[in-house]
This record gives C-alpha cells, sequence and structure tokens, in this order.
C-alpha cells in the first residue's frame, strides 16, 4: 500500500492564490480593501514569527495587514479598548488577538470584546453557537483547514467514522460540529475523545479518520489505528534531539514513522496542518469584509 503524504504547504498556496484572486473581484466590485488587525501580547518569539506571517500572507493576498504590538505588561481594561477601536474601525474588517494571553487579562473578556461579525478566530460564543446549530458564519482556522486537507485528498469524511483526541475550543469541540454537520464535507460519525475517555485504544482502531489534538508528543501509535486510516496531526511539539543545531525537534501528537505504515494517508509535522491555519484565516477575513460591505 503506497501512503500518501498530504502536503499542507501545496494545499495552503492553492487557497492563499483562490483567496487573492476573491479579494480582486471584491475590490473592483465593492472598492474596498480587507483589513485584518492581529493583536500581540508580549514579545514570545515563536508567536512573533507568526504573527509576523499571518500580517505578510494578508499583504500578499491583497489585503491590508496591521499587527499591534503591546507590552506583556498591558493592562485589561487597554487591550479592551484597543479592541473597542479597532470594532469602531471601518479600514479593518477582522481582528485576531493572539492567544494565550498573559495571567491578569482575561482571554473571555477579550474574546468576547470582538465584535462577532469582525471575528475571524470565530472564537466569540456567537460564533461558536452558529457553528453548533449548523449554520456557521466564520469556521475557527484550524478546523476548517483540516476539512480542506481532507476534502482535497480524496477523504471525504461522509459517512466515515472519525476520532478526534482532544477538546478544546479551539481544534476538538468546533471540529466534532464541522465534520459531523449535514453538509459538504461533514455527515460523520464523530467520537471526541480526551483525558477522560475510557478504551481510547478501542475507538481509534475502529476509525476510519483518526484526528490527534491531544498536545502528547508521539501518543498515537500504530496499534492504535487499523489498515488504511487517515491520519491528520494537528500536535506541534518540541522534544529533546542532539541531532539539531537548536537542541530539539519538532514532532506531533502522532508516531509518524510507525503509523504511516498503515496509513492511506497521513499529515506530516511540520508541513500538514500547520500551513493551512493562516490559508483559512485570510477566507475568514474575506467573508468578514463581504459580510460588512452587504
Amino acid at each position: 500500500m503506497k501512503t500518501t503524504i498530504i502536503d499542507g504547504q501545496k494545499i495552503s498556496q492553492e487557497i492563499k492564490l483562490e483567496v487573492a484572486n476573491e479579494t480582486k473581484s471584491f475590490q473592483d466590485s465593492f472598492l474596498v480593501t480587507p483589513g485584518l488587525a492581529v493583536i500581540l501580547v508580549g514579545d514570545d518569539p515563536a508567536s512573533s514569527i507568526y504573527v509576523k506571517n499571518k500580517e505578510k500572507a494578508a499583504i500578499a493576498s491583497g489585503m491590508a495587514g496591521q499587527t499591534i504590538n503591546l507590552p506583556s505588561t498591558v493592562s485589561e481594561k487597554d487591550l479592551l479598548q484597543i479592541i473597542e477601536n479597532l470594532n469602531l474601525s471601518k479600514e479593518i474588517h477582522g481582528i485576531l488577538v493572539q492567544l494565550p494571553l498573559p495571567t491578569h487579562i482575561s482571554e473571555e473578556k477579550i474574546v468576547q470584546k470582538i465584535d462577532p461579525i469582525k471575528d475571524v478566530d470565530g472564537l466569540h460564543p456567537f460564533n461558536s453557537g452558529l457553528l453548533s446549530a449548523g449554520t456557521p458564519r466564520f469556521i475557527p482556522a484550524t478546523p476548517a483547514g483540516i476539512r480542506e486537507l481532507l476534502l482535497r485528498n480524496d477523504s471525504n469524511p461522509d459517512g466515515k467514522h472519525v476520532a478526534i483526541l482532544g477538546r478544546s475550543n479551539i481544534v476538538g469541540r468546533p471540529l466534532a460540529n464541522l465534520l459531523s454537520m449535514k453538509s459538504i464535507g461533514g455527515n460523520a460519525t464523530v467520537s471526541l475523545c480526551h483525558s477522560r475517555t475510557t478504551n481510547l485504544k478501542k475507538i481509534t482502531i475502529n476509525a476510519d479518520i483518526v484526528i490527534a489534538a491531544i498536545g502528547i508528543p508521539n501518543f498515537v501509535t500504530e496499534d492504535m489505528v487499523k489498515e488504511n486510516v487517515v491520519v491528520i496531526d494537528v500536535g506541534i511539539n518540541r522534544v529533546k534531539s542532539s541531532m539539531t543545531k537548536r537542541g530539539y525537534r519538532l514532532v506531533g501528537d502522532v508516531e509518524f514513522e510507525s503509523v504511516k505504515l498503515k496509513s492511506k494517508a497521513i499529515t506530516p509535522v511540520p508541513g500538514g496542518v500547520g500551513p493551512m491555519t493562516i490559508a483559512m484565516l485570510l477566507r475568514n477575513t474575506l467573508q468578514a469584509a463581504k459580510l460588512q460591505c452587504g
């Protein structure tokens, strides 16, 4: 059996090109440039690079990208005011606050402050509710990217048993809603597994699609999956390595080398799910601009 290594980088570039073409048509019709504002609190190097890549991708797609860098000492009150100003701005159509935030700031308050029609992360309770009801407006970027990876690799979840490992509000929960929806890329029977799930292996070994977003390096092993399974690895973990100059290497939540031998298709880490997140964020930003222009 030949295993397909799902190339998230290639697919993300295809989607970015689609978004760029749609953005050009939108600008020609409405004379409006979609604007994305990303707020970064603190100076975490990995977050800084990620935010910079979001801004660059937005600009490359014909959008206006803006990054607001704030010190880790910024008060919750000041951050809420900045978001309110962006809510009122006619030039900004999408607002994203890079998580996690410092402990003195309530992530719940910050997410709820964003105008739901500008919430391109899809985390506001109103948008989460729409997704749960089967009528999504903005789908969180990582779940949306996972669905695209499945659809564009002949792995439509329709009628399949999908096991999702991890129940976070960013990946697991919205993904379960998305893949079980009555729609294209949905209609799956979903098992949402987590740290309190009993007989986990019994669930995963009977699943047609296994999606790992549990945050534990190499957690999913060969004996946990069946032949011809499709595996989506959302995890990005640093493990010590004497073989690299940095002293660590990146691995996913799936033991890639052994699991791929039983897989019909599998995502690598890095280069699988990761690149899709920014592409789907751009799609949401364009959607937000369209909604705000009627």
